[in-house]
């Protein structure tokens, strides 16, 4: 983390600090004095630092602060905190104080608010909706929530080319101001074609006597709405972009992209990922019901159960051998943690790289080649270490070479399904990330059990 997110993460942990003694300070006297000074503290909060506040409290205190915040800020905050929370914000609105807050909103963030909006309140919000703005979002939800159609912007400047500069500077005066994000106008012709764009510091430093067909940049950057949403994220990360245009087969600009919405795209998928890979189906609220916990965990529990019951009866099939052995009770979890933390290495690198399109049929070979080979160097120096200090303990050459070779072929294992896993995954259509890290731990415990064990009853009984 850098000084400045440092000091970011610092500054609002003290005002959640601060307005949690506040709301303790309410309950136990409120008294006019408190009240005043919360309310100054939540009004001088940006919405982005309110959503964080409201998903750190619990749902009591939650609800106190939500209630004192000003309603004209009410559609800003719910589009900043997740969706989890927004439910919980939502159930405490009532339908008329729903319309207040979502209405002076733009037609890709109402998108983004509909599905979580009580379907008794969509008719009177559409109705109320001019017609172009009603049109937009109908546009908007036409599209699945991970293509770019979704997310579009529709406030853009668009000009001709066949006017000079001092024309377009003339224009732009004429705005209040310009919409957000805006580093660049786009150039169409008489058909709503693009044509380019035009840079707006190359408006700037150009004579304003040129025309801007002279100016522009022909060679755009431009997507469908149809694209998939992480895929352009990651084409704004490699070209530095800030806005983009957004087309129709024709050619005909439609909208464009922003790199606010991009950046909450690639924050939503590290986000999906992270829950994916431990086999959460889906963000929970910290402060959520027991039960609602309960419904997103289980699935993937159940799975680890059975996982974790095969592993116990790969060890009950070696019970002779521990018996007249102990030393192997004390040393085979070291094979099975030392094969997982390996296989959850690789597996991250592997659903990584599958996630930046970074792996093709061919490379997918190399890359278990590499992995396999990289394994097994680890598994002979740390294999070997380990198995040095095993027979410093237990006085045993065999038992140290049994757990040297045991390392090694667990290790060679992880590799093999850390690569084959994810790649297995995304080729039946699933996300590669989906409870990587149960299904990799579950191989490499079993597998690194079964290993040592079985070398072991072979070796040393």
């Amino acid at each position: 983390m850098s000084e400045a997110e440092a000091r970011g993460a610092n500054r609002l942990h003290e005002q959640l600090e601060a307005i949690a003694e506040l709301l303790a300070r309410l309950a136990d006297d409120p008294t006019p004095d408190h009240q005043a000074e919360l309310q100054q503290r939540l009004d001088e909060l940006h919405p982005a630092d309110i959503a964080f506040v409201l998903e750190a409290l619990p749902l009591d205190e939650r609800l106190a602060v939500w209630q004192r915040v000003k309603a004209d800020r009410d559609g800003e905050i719910l589009l900043e905190v997740s969706d989890a929370v927004r439910e919980s914000l939502i159930a405490d609105m009532d339908q008329r104080e729903i319309l207040a807050a979502v209405e002076p909103l733009d037609a890709d963030e109402l998108a983004d608010l509909v599905e979580d909006l009580p379907t008794e309140v969509l008719p009177e919000l559409m109705a109320s909706l001019d017609a172009q703005q009603r049109e937009r979002v109908q546009s908007a939800l036409s599209w699945k929530e991970d293509e770019i159609g979704s997310l579009m912007d529709f406030e853009m400047v668009t000009i001709r080319e066949d006017v000079s500069l001092e024309v377009v500077l003339r224009y732009l005066r004429r705005f209040d101001e310009l919409p957000a994000q805006t580093d660049k106008l786009f150039v169409i012709n008489q058909d709503n074609l693009l044509t380019g764009v035009l840079p707006l510091h190359w408006l700037l430093v150009n004579p304003p006597e040129k025309m801007v067909s002279e100016v522009m940049a022909p060679d755009v950057n431009t997507f469908h709405p149809g694209d998939d949403a992480y895929e352009v994220a990651q084409a704004f990360e490699r070209y530095d972009l800030v806005t983009a245009p957004v087309v129709d087969d024709g050619g005909r600009l439609i909208g464009r992209i922003t790199v606010d919405a991009m950046v909450d795209v690639i924050r939503e998928e590290s986000e999906s990922e992270a829950l994916n890979r431990v086999g959460l189906r889906e963000e929970e609220d910290i402060f959520a019901s027991v039960w609602a916990s309960l419904r997103n965990r289980w699935s993937w529990l159940a799975i680890n159960l059975v996982t974790a019951f095969i592993a116990s009866r790969v060890i009950g099939l070696f019970e002779g051998a521990i018996e007249k052995l102990v030393a192997l009770a004390t040393l085979m979890p070291i094979v099975a943690g030392i094969g997982g933390n390996s296989g959850n290495q690789t597996i991250t690198m592997i659903v990584r790289a599958l996630a930046l399109n970074q792996i093709t049929p061919d490379s997918a070979k190399r890359l278990w080649r590499k992995e396999l080979a990289v394994s097994l160097f680890n598994g002979l120096v740390w294999g070997g270490v380990i198995g040095v200090v095993a027979y410093m303990l237990y006085a045993n050459v065999a038992l140290g070479l049994v757990m040297t070779a045991a390392m090694t072929l667990n290790l060679l294992l992880a590799a093999f399904c850390g690569v084959g896993i994810p790649m297995l995954m995304m080729k039946f259509g699933r996300d590669p990330a989906l409870g990587s890290s149960v299904l990799i731990t579950a191989m490499t415990d079993s597998g690194g059990f079964f290993i040592f064990l079985g070398l072991a009853t072979l070796f040393l009984m």
